[in-house]
């Protein structure tokens, strides 16, 4: 399934467990939506379902899954061909929505070991949103185009047909989808026939019929019915077909797709030794498609930008994003159980194979997924870096989100997830980058060697059947004691569950001069509440280093422990790094000894620390500093350094840290400003003059640096924030170059940097041409933004007052737009008085067009603003007068908490404005 993305709206997912009576072994499935091309809807789909099922202990009901569904004619029970005695009357079919359940009422009872047929017509409507099985309406070569398709994970199999929806009840399938002859139907298995049949009305439909599924789960199943093209090859007898858009496929915009797709594959089945099952793979692009991706077995789905890569577009962050997800899902095809979300898909064939016994092991999929997802990228685009991708990518920002109370463990109690959250929600960045983070230290400890070992052990005895994740540590703890390179502390069951069954992860303490490690849960030490009641310890492998050359592991499996080899003597060359390549699940608080130690040997020789370290040592400090373990001053000690670095996503982490994106408007109005600019612009010279170069010189030289397409738009923008002349000369510049000659292309990379800064020194001139390009029919989707954007940043208010007079106009803009329109305006230094304005003045317009939640947005943005009890007051009176009674309250509320945030921040600020003064110079 797709990586995490917005919550979904609440669906199925109330969980209502099956009785075990009945196991399900094969489903005769028949699905006929009733759809013919041009028609307007709305639209149902009918079918019949016949479900082998092996009694396993004697009941007078069976009870499977049904969601939405109405029944079409009368259900039967008749025992298989080979006994055709054994049926039994249905009393009665009832329906139970609250369960999602349909229970046969019989006038016998069912005996245990004999098996049954149990006989179901049904009907359904054809919804929109992408659940369930669902039509998507969409233009190719000019034409508007229906398509239906299917996402039945984690429960919506239920929806499309009666069921046994559960993971672990695996079955095989024989399936039929009718559909009108123009056009073509694919699903899980090869089409074995195609055939014509007419309606009660004499109309022709088309019947296509599948071969025989392997044992696979409810959730697996898949269909499409499309008017698409394909384009196909074969890798070790593996048909791959790549489906999409004629216009798309005609363009060439899948041939990448298809080009790695089969290597891929190859790569898994060499590296885990387990071949492919089936004799075919299709991946279809799907226009519209919420789920980003969907490891289907033999059909896989994608949103269309997942998959697409434009032959024009040279820059390789594209196609690593295509090489992430594809390779993801087929990842799958093996552990069943936008763009970034076709490399983490190509994955997970491994999991189809070896399913979750039940969702609270979901991250055993997605998991295990994300982490070879990333091994394939490399192994497809050699030129990114392993280590650093996944780090920047993958730890970095679920250690951001993993530190909040409440946050579930990665493996939660069966009984839990039936009480207090729907399954949708286990869909998150801890199942998934957290699974991935776990799973690439237990590959770092256990060496990858033994882990895929033992991967491969555990595929081969769970192929078809379904495993949780007390099962993966067995397999892991039997290569382990085969061999004698790698010793544990303790078991890897107890190893591992310290991380999968508890919230949260460690910060170590390390004190030098006594050679003590300790271990706390990373909690915000200035929230009260939070620090009570946690006393989780884990057992941790710290991989480290001093004065450069590796150690041996060691673990720390309490809360505290003395390291002898750790204590350091008075050599200021002298210096331990711990966690070294970032194989830890955890964050490093350095006693103030090592961490001057530390930050002199960045000045001196940055080198002598690897990149990712770097990386982490400023992101640690960052946070440790946010959550109160250390002063701000100890943090940016570490940043003196800065001149000699030249890592991209180094740098990225350092200015997310220090002029996040929401405060940019924000931080010019405090006297940290001119010393921000003085401190960083020194610093920044250096890596700026470098990227420069190339967009003065040669941009397409880039194209393989991964890192410059993720974040060169950041580093150029405070370049041009902080008002350094030649990023705004050269924005002016490339600007001045579109104006002159529409076909001219902005480098993509610093294109919205560009744009913005260009406007904002010009005149009206300059913001006419925007408008005008805006305007231009051949704009893309991601230009258009741009620009919307790039006009909020005039420094003329007429021209910013006139945007949002635009923004108001139907002929302009359609009405989604105008919010955007008043948003960005808000968020920049001149226009958030303008925005306010402008709001308060025509609310009676907005409100009809966007109600309550412009208005959040709006609280949101001037939020950043509020330092005064007579700007709250301002905001209040408003509030008030538009606002219901009990919302009044939250938004009192929001703006005290809101207000005492920015008072954090002043004084935060203050402090950092401080160290700065007295270290400018330095």
């Amino acid at each position: 399934a797709a990586r995490p993305g917005p919550a979904p709206a609440a669906g199925p997912g109330a969980v209502r467990r099956l009785p075990r009576h009945l196991q399900p072994l094969h489903y005769d499935l028949e699905l006929w939506p009733r759809v013919r091309p041009g028609q307007a809807g709305p639209f149902a789909f009918v079918g019949r379902v016949n479900i082998t099922v092996l009694c396993r202990q004697d009941t007078a009901a069976a009870v499977l899954h049904s969601s939405g569904l109405r029944s079409r004619g009368a259900a039967a029970v008749r025992g298989p061909l080979s006994e055709p005695g054994a049926a039994v009357e249905v009393a009665r079919l009832r329906q139970e929505e609250a369960g999602e359940v349909a229970v046969l009422e019989l006038r016998g009872r069912l005996r245990s070991g004999r098996r049954y047929v149990l006989q179901l017509g049904f009907q359904g409507r054809l919804r929109e949103d992408p659940d369930g099985l669902f039509l998507t309406r969409y233009s190719d070569q000019g034409r508007s185009s229906m398509l239906i398709a299917s996402q039945l994970e984690p429960t919506y199999a239920r929806t499309v047909y009666p069921c046994f929806d559960e993971p672990a009840m695996k079955a095989t399938f024989n399936i039929r989808i009718v559909h009108d002859p123009s056009y073509v139907a694919l699903s899980n298995m090869p089409a074995i026939d195609i055939s014509e049949m007419k309606d009660e009305s004499g109309s022709l439909w088309t019947v296509t019929t599948f071969n025989t599924s392997l044992k696979m789960s409810t959730y697996l199943t898949a269909f499409v019915i499309c008017d698409f093209d394909y384009i196909t090859r074969t890798e070790r007898g593996n048909e791959i077909r790549i489906w999409a858009r004629k216009e798309a496929v005609k363009n060439g915009y899948v041939d990448y797709a298809l080009n790695i797709t089969g290597p891929i594959f190859s790569f898994l089945e060499d590296l885990l030794n387990v071949s492919y099952p089936l004799p075919k793979t299709d991946l279809v692009a799907l226009p519209d498609f919420g789920a980003g991706a969907m490891e289907n077995w033999g059909l896989m789905t994608f949103q269309e930008s997942s998959l697409m890569y434009l032959p024009s577009d040279k820059f390789t962050s594209r196609k690593a994003m295509i090489a992430i997800i594809v390779s993801h899902e087929l990842g799958h095809q093996a552990l069943q159980s936008d763009v970034e979300t076709f490399f983490f898909f190509l994955f997970k064939w491994f999991g189809n194979l070896v399913t979750m016994n039940w969702w609270n092991d979901l991250w055993l999929n997605e998991g295990l997924a994300s982490y070879f997802e990333y091994l394939g990228v490399t192994f497809v685009e050699p030129k990114l870096s392993l280590d650093k991708i996944f780090y920047d990518h993958v730890v970095q920002p679920v250690l951001r989100e993993d530190n909040e109370i409440g946050v579930r463990s990665l493996s939660e109690s069966e009984e839990k997830i039936k009480g207090s959250f729907s399954l949708i929600s286990l869909f998150d960045s801890i199942t998934y980058n957290k699974g991935a983070s776990i799973t690439w230290m237990l590959s770092g400890f256990l060496t990858e060697k033994l882990f895929i070992r033992a991967l491969t052990s555990y595929l081969r005895e769970f192929s078809f059947s379904n495993a949780n994740q007390d099962d993966l540590w067995t397999h892991i703890q039997m290569v382990v004691d085969a061999q004698d390179e790698v010793h544990l502390p303790t078991s890897v069951k107890q190893i591992m569950d310290s991380w999968t069954c508890q919230n949260g992860f460690p910060v170590l303490t390390l004190n030098l001069t006594t050679g003590t490690i300790s271990q706390e849960q990373f909690l915000n030490k200035k929230n009260e509440t939070s620090t009570d009641s946690y006393n989780n310890t884990w057992i941790i492998p710290i991989s480290w280093m001093r004065n450069g050359s590796s150690q041996p592991l060691i673990w720390l499996d309490k809360s505290n422990k003395v390291f002898p080899e750790m204590q350091v003597s008075e050599s200021e060359y002298d210096w331990i790094l711990l966690n070294v390549n970032l194989r830890g699940y955890y964050r490093v608080n350095y006693d103030h000894l090592n961490l001057k130690r530390l930050a002199n040997l960045l000045e001196n020789n940055p080198k002598a620390i690897p990149a990712v370290n770097r990386f982490q040592l400023i992101d640690d400090v960052f946070a440790l500093s946010q959550f109160g373990y250390i002063q701000i001053e100890t943090a940016l000690e570490l940043t003196k350094y800065l001149a000699r670095e030249d890592e991209l996503f180094i740098w990225n982490v350092v200015l997310l840290n220090l002029v996040p994106d929401n405060l940019e408007s924000t931080l010019k109005n405090y006297e940290v400003y001119p010393r921000l600019k003085k401190y960083l612009l020194k610093r920044m010279l250096p890596i700026y003059h470098y990227y420069a170069g190339f967009i003065h010189q040669n941009v397409d030289a880039l194209e393989d640096d991964y890192f410059a397409q993720q974040y060169l738009e950041k580093l150029f923008a405070t370049a041009c924030w902080l008002g350094l002349q030649d990023c705004l000369n050269l924005s002016s510049e490339l600007y001045a170059k579109w104006m002159d000659n529409p076909e001219y292309k902005i480098p993509f990379l610093i294109r919205r940097t560009v744009c913005c800064y260009a406007v904002a020194m010009g005149s009206d001139k300059e913001w006419n041409f925007a408008w005008e390009m805006y305007n231009h029919t051949d704009s893309t989707k991601e230009d258009k933004d741009i620009l919307l954007s790039a006009m909020s940043c005039a420094k003329e208010s007429w021209l910013l007052y006139r945007y949002l007079q635009y923004g108001l106009s139907d002929a302009f803009f359609s009405s989604n737009h105008t919010s955007i329109i008043i948003l960005y305006v808000m968020a920049k230094d001149i226009g958030h008085r303008i925005g306010w304005e402008f709001v308060t003045e025509n609310w009676p317009l907005l409100s009809e067009r966007y109600g309550k939640e412009l208005l959040h947005n709006v609280l949101r943005v001037m939020g950043r603003y509020i330092n005064t009890d007579i700007q709250i007051q301002e905001l209040q009176v408003f509030y008030n007068t538009t606002l219901e009674e009990d919302e009044q309250v939250a938004t009192t509320l929001l703006l005290e908490f809101t207000r005492f945030e920015n008072m954090e921040r002043r004084e935060l600020l203050i402090k950092v404005a401080n160290w700065l003064q007295k270290n400018e110079d330095d």
